[in-house]
């Protein structure tokens, strides 16, 4: 059946050359005496350096410290910036700010194809309403999924 094989793989069931006879050693090398004994390093010693002329160990920082200290720092440059901001933000003189928080009523989770009249058509059932204020993403235009409705009235807000 093999010699239907080709020569490649013929090359494979081909036998090895043989073993190549060696002549018997006279003693083992464990046998062997030596003139010089096995010593350890002891004679090499004096051609290192000495240690205290060796400059400190440095301490490499390990992954786990290394994100613990940026996530350190990120929480420190975000606290810094929250700061400032605090001290020149005025509620009662941001554009953004209208109307009465008493009287505004926070709807989350609704649908992003929702517009303002589909709001005020659900929710003028209640009473009238004053302003609706639906929140858009700055950069793309599309909106978050939130609005603000704010009522005439404080107790029209509270009877849904």
């Amino acid at each position: 059946m093999t010699q239907f094989l080709p020569p490649n793989l013929l090359a494979l069931f081909a036998p090895r050359d043989p073993i190549p006879f060696l002549p018997q050693l006279e003693k083992l090398p464990h046998e062997k005496h030596h003139n010089q004994p096995y010593c350890g390093i002891a004679p090499f010693i004096r051609h290192f350096e000495d240690p205290r002329d060796a400059p400190p160990p440095t301490r490499a920082e390990t992954r786990e410290e290394r994100l613990e200290r940026k996530r350190r720092e990120k929480i420190e440059r975000r606290q810094t910036v929250l700061e400032t901001e605090l001290k020149l933000w005025d509620p009662h003189n941001d554009s953004n700010a209208q109307g009465d928080a008493f009287k505004t009523l926070f709807v989350a989770r609704i649908n992003y194809d929702t517009t303002e009249s589909k709001l005020r058509r659900e929710f003028e059932v209640y009473g009238p309403i004053k302003r609706i204020y639906i929140v858009y993403n700055k950069r793309t235009g599309k909106p978050r999924g939130y609005a603000f409705i704010e009522y005439e009235h404080e107790r029209d807000m509270h009877c849904e």
